[in-house]
């Protein structure tokens, strides 16, 4: 998502309105999934994880994005998917969450 000073800035830029630059923008279904970690785990770096990463990627192809990154303020994974079909973000956001629960035990 853009930020405020972003959006304004683009809107300095091009001289457009907020409504006209948000004209060529989809909005696409979000998953958001936490995985809590009860232990200190490099899952970020493992194969099984990296894998599942990969494979939503490649199924999204250029109609979604994967985000995989460790929470700064608590002991998470956080798991986001996005892409155009709901149902599919659902399913790879609970596959890769899966993956990350599976090195925890």
């Amino acid at each position: 998502m853009i930020g405020k000073a972003q959006a304004l800035d683009e809107m300095r830029r091009t001289g457009k309105s907020l409504s006209a630059l948000r004209q060529g923008i989809d909005k696409y279904p979000q998953r958001l999934v936490n995985v809590r970690l009860d232990r200190s785990t490099d899952v970020l770096e493992a194969g099984s994880v990296r894998a599942a990463v990969a494979a939503a990627e490649a199924e999204l192809a250029e109609h979604g994005r994967v985000l995989l990154r460790a929470s700064g303020t608590e002991p998470l994974i956080r798991v986001m998917v996005e892409g155009r079909d709901e149902e599919q973000v659902r399913r790879l956001a609970d596959q890769i969450a899966d993956s990350v629960r599976g090195l925890l035990g």
